[in-house]
């Protein structure tokens, strides 16, 4: 923990300099250079034929520099490229520098050329990464071990990069799932605030003058327009406390996590979209270390924080429990009550025939295809049920106001 957050201190000092100087040829060049130093600029400009001359800090601009989080396309992006350099026959080290001067993100910039460093100083590729377990997890590490135990890491590359772009793809669809009725819902819920605060009070200063008893739909919108527009302020507090409190129990508390993710499987439509990306990830997770040459207990572990719900990582968890003492795989996921009858049997083939990998591959690849046409569908669906929604808030406050003036339509 003292490496890693000393190797993150460095990393988060890093600074952009710009720099002049002489080549080797006598041509005057310039350019920028992220480091932690001057001192360090200088080195490294030397190594490359440079005569520095002149290095400078180049002025920062306001709200944190244009320095932005890395993300999982970042990891994946540098996960492609280091496999495609490894397989053209570019060193690792100078693969890490082509990747980390050219990447638009200086904080993956910053991250590839510390671990870079790391490397030139004669540590494996596999212990530098394991100083940043937030960005590389086991699954990474243990990849990458296995490929330099092996002498083959340019082709464990080129798993892990098939693997990140396509866990990437599974995320990416389940956001897209999850995102449209959450929108749907705001949406709807934004414009009937609108309504309730703006418009019922212009037609409640028309009604009061009317002098006629109210139809009782009509007394329940100006009741709760009355009621929002006193306590907006307590509304807004409760929402926001509400949404903290839920993402505090989130992240401190595994029973109530599970709790979430246990209800979210059972939900119509998307429930189903979530078991079956679970179960993507489980088998393309599996297929991959497996055909790396790690052994099933130690892929299981890495594979339980990959499925993405505690439901699956807690079944899987236990399953490798039973396998280290001797149960075969496909009996431990019958056991589970989760998976699939066609995933079981595609596991028990597996095993039997002793392409596991392949098998676990193919369900993958199934799984993967079965969540993007589940998606698809979902966004078919939602439409005309946006309409309903929204059709029916906007359309029964509209309802409401207009009652009255219909009632005293038929009195006149």
């Amino acid at each position: 923990m003292a490496v890693t957050a000393a190797r993150k201190a460095k990393t988060d000092k890093a600074r952009v300099f710009a720099w002049e100087g002489v080549d080797r040829r006598g041509n005057r060049v310039k350019g920028d250079l992220r480091a932690p130093s001057v001192a360090l600029v200088r080195a490294d400009l030397r190594r490359q034929g440079v005569n520095p001359t002149k290095v400078r800090k180049k002025a920062q601009p306001l709200f944190g520099g244009g320095r932005r989080k890395i993300t999982g396309q970042d990891l994946t992006v540098f996960s492609r490229q280091l496999a495609t350099m490894m397989s053209a026959g570019v060193p690792l080290v100078q693969a890490f520098d082509i990747v980390g001067r050219g990447h638009d993100n200086p904080s993956m910039q910053d991250l590839l050329l510390a671990i870079k460093q790391d490397i030139e100083s004669g540590t494996a590729m596999a212990d530098a990464l394991h100083k940043y377990p937030l960005y590389f997890d086991d699954l990474v590490c243990n990849l990458v071990a296995a490929g330099e135990a092996a002498g083959v890491l340019d082709v464990l590359l080129d798993k892990i990069a098939t693997y990140k772009e396509k866990t990437e793809s599974i995320k990416g669809k389940i956001k897209k799932a999850m995102f449209y009725p959450a929108a749907v819902i705001l949406v709807a819920i934004g414009v009937t605030v609108v309504i309730l605060l703006f418009v019922i009070p212009q037609f409640k200063a028309l009604f009061s003058s009317f002098g006629a008893d109210l139809p009782a739909f009509t007394l329940l919108v100006i009741s709760l327009s009355d009621l929002l527009r006193e306590y907006w302020w307590a509304a807004a507090l409760g929402t926001g406390v509400a949404v903290w409190g839920i993402g505090q129990l989130f992240q401190r508390s595994r029973k109530f996590r599970e709790l979430i993710d246990r209800a979210v499987l059972k939900i119509p439509v998307i429930g189903n979209i979530l078991n079956k990306a679970a179960i993507a990830r489980f088998a393309r997770t599996l297929s991959t270390m497996f055909a790396a040459g790690v052994p099933l207990v130690d892929a299981l572990d890495s594979v339980a924080g990959a499925t993405g719900n505690i439901v699956y990582s807690r079944a899987v968890q236990k399953m490798r429990e039973e396998v280290a003492t001797g149960q075969s795989l496909q009996l431990t996921m019958r056991q589970r009550n989760l998976f699939p009858h066609m995933v079981i049997q595609m596991t028990a083939i597996g095993e039997e025939s002793g392409a596991l990998d392949e098998m676990l591959a193919k369900v993958a690849d199934f799984y993967e295809e079965e969540v993007d046409n589940a998606v698809d569908a979902l966004s078919s669906l939602l439409e005309p049920l946006i309409m309903v929604v929204i059709g029916g808030l906007v359309g029964g406050l509209v309802v409401a106001m207009y009652l009255p003036i219909f009632k005293l339509a038929a009195v006149v």
